[in-house]
């Protein structure tokens, strides 16, 4: 079973290709979880002060990426699910958006530096 989360630039620059495939999950809820805060981060980053959620959203799909989990599995997250929450609220805790810290390629790095 392999689980791949695609990053999608919503700007349509890179068309309908994914700018990253990202592999190496643990499982399904790992990947959920990195996509879910990889899309948090992203809606963030479209925010700026005294922005309404439309104007956020808005600014998401024209400038954010996506994040697709894809696999064979059920229950794979969606951003669909939660956009309308994500530009509503902003986001008060910065573990929520720090999908860097469950990126599966992290583990992969620090294994290569534990070699050299």
């Amino acid at each position: 079973m392999s689980i791949e989360v695609r990053i999608m630039d919503l700007s349509g620059g890179n068309g309908a290709e994914p700018v990253e495939v990202v592999r190496g999950f643990a499982n399904l809820a790992h990947a959920n979880l990195f996509a879910r805060r990889r899309v948090r981060d992203s809606m963030e980053f479209c925010r700026a002060p005294g922005m309404s959620a439309a104007q956020v959203r808005d600014a998401w799909f024209a400038f954010g990426e996506d994040a697709v989990v894809e696999t064979a599995e059920d229950g794979a997250w969606s951003s669909a699910s939660e956009i309308a929450d994500f530009a509503g609220r902003p986001c008060e805790e910065a573990e929520q958006r720090d999908w860097r810290a469950v990126d599966p390629r992290r583990d992969e790095a620090d294994g290569e530096e534990d070699e050299a």
